[in-house]
């Protein structure tokens, strides 16, 4: 934590204000500290390094035709990478609500790389002198363009850690599945007795779920790289050097190793937050199928005694504080809780979208900070459940045959046999007599219980009993 050992002088348009000492920001982020204390929520880290980036992509556009001299360039150019490798994170401190389209933020990395730059220089903190926070490390530069473009940047760090996540609990159901490819078991629809199916059927299913939740995550990748750095104050390119925008996004697809380039309508790619919004909507549809997962394992996992059990998770803690023995399957209903904290975030995502206004979108601070929730939250939860639960689950198999055995739902076989009415008679003494179905068909001479069986398994494992 930095601790405060006195106060320096700094003035703005405003006036004077004291600013602490020992802080690398400035006046502008002071003002910005004292006017939002409102979540108590720093900058996602990043967001910092990629904001930080385009500081350091602008100064080498800027350096080449001669904006900016080499001592000044290379001043601002190692300031921003000793931020990228880690260093001075902590001065990064306006909260994730705030002015308007990130002003805030953006001053706050202006003054803390001009300060690194001075003071490396031989000059002071707060001085600003010889590199200004708005004339040099600014330069070519608006609040309006590096703020989205940040946002883009850093979404595109985190897809990776979280389409990763994502297809490692994929894997796991696929392995699950394919140790279960047999083992047959009573499907349910409605929540009630159904033709058989198989654990590998019903875990491979949720594998495949998940992957195409992926392959429409990564095909919002593409369009996140079209930025609109260049575009200035409205899209314009005001006060830009000559080839700015394609020269900083040749340094940022270098830095960042992704296909960064100039989008074909810059205005638009600063007016709009389409794309950042097609990226919240797929990781929305990704949680609806993590929720609806996530309820299926807590369900089959329910018992141990009076519930299905046909899954059993494995214990990572005690589940009450007045039942003793008691298990919860407690990751999955974490996985819940997050899967409908992102869905909110998606609809205020959703909610500022629509909120821009003519050349600009003002609540992107709080549209990157919705996003960027919804995406850590996600790769941890999925990570933790993926590692704590699902790699140490285990099918009862005792319970899905003692199920299948007792389900009315076989009943269902043998329509092509004798009939759907026929079979409906069947059905009925079954649930009325609590006999099992094999019992009453080998019994009434339709098929013998060999017979049945082998029925049952070729219907569960080909969906298919002619």
């Amino acid at each position: 934590m930095m601790k405060n050992t006195g106060y320096r002088i700094e003035k703005d348009s405003l006036g004077e204000l004291e600013v602490p000492e020992n802080a690398w920001f400035g006046v502008q982020t002071q003002r910005a500290i004292d006017n939002f204390p409102i979540s108590g929520r720093k900058p996602d880290p990043d967001f910092i390094k990629a904001h930080v980036q385009i500081k350091r992509a602008a100064a080498i556009a800027n350096r080449q035709p001669g904006w900016l001299d080499d001592p000044t360039a290379e001043a601002i150019i190692s300031a921003c990478d000793k931020i990228l490798a880690g260093k001075y994170l902590d001065q990064f401190v306006v909260d994730r609500f705030q002015a308007g389209a990130g002003t805030s933020h953006n001053m706050n990395s202006n003054e803390v790389i001009a300060n690194l730059a001075n003071v490396a220089l031989g000059g002071n903190k707060g001085d600003y002198t010889p590199i200004h926070p708005n004339d040099h490390v600014n330069m070519g530069q608006s609040t309006n363009d590096t703020i989205p473009t940040a946002i883009r940047l850093a979404a595109l760090v985190k897809l990776p850690r979280l389409t990763l996540a994502i297809n490692n609990m994929a894997d796991e159901y696929a392995r699950i599945a394919a140790e279960h490819a047999d083992t047959v078991k009573s499907g349910r629809t409605h929540l009630q007795d159904a033709v058989p199916t198989t654990v590998g059927r019903e875990f491979g299913a949720y594998a495949w779920t998940l992957r195409r939740c992926v392959t429409r995550i990564e095909k919002t990748c593409d369009p996140l790289c079209e930025i609109g750095l260049g575009g200035s104050a409205v899209g314009t390119g005001l006060n830009t050097s000559p080839g700015y925008a394609p020269s900083a996004a040749r340094e940022l697809a270098r830095l960042t190793g992704e296909p960064i380039r100039p989008a074909e309508d810059i205005v638009a790619q600063m007016q709009s937050m389409g794309d950042i919004q097609s990226l919240s909507s797929a990781i929305r549809d990704l949680a609806l199928e993590l929720t609806r997962i996530s309820n299926d394992m807590r369900l089959l996992a329910s018992g141990p005694r009076t519930g299905i059990g046909e899954v059993m998770l494995p214990a990572v803690q005690p589940g009450s504080s007045i039942m003793p023995g008691k298990v919860n399957p407690v990751m999955f209903e974490m996985l819940n809780q997050v899967c409908f904290q992102v869905i909110g975030q998606d609809n205020a995502i959703a909610s500022m979208t629509q909120a821009g206004q003519l050349e600009l979108n003002v609540m992107m601070p709080a549209i990157g900070s919705a996003l960027f929730d919804a995406m850590t939250w996600l790769t941890n939860a999925v990570t933790a459940a993926t590692e704590r639960n699902l790699k140490g689950l285990a099918i009862n198999t005792k319970r899905c045959q003692a199920f299948l055995h007792s389900s009315v739902g076989l009943a269902t076989l043998l329509n092509t046999r004798i009939g759907y009415s026929a079979a409906a008679e069947v059905a009925k003494e079954s649930e009325k007599s609590g006999r099992p179905v094999r019992d009453i068909v080998a019994e009434r001479e339709l098929l013998s219980a060999e017979e049945f069986d082998t029925l049952v398994l070729k219907a569960a494992r080909d969906g298919n009993i002619d």
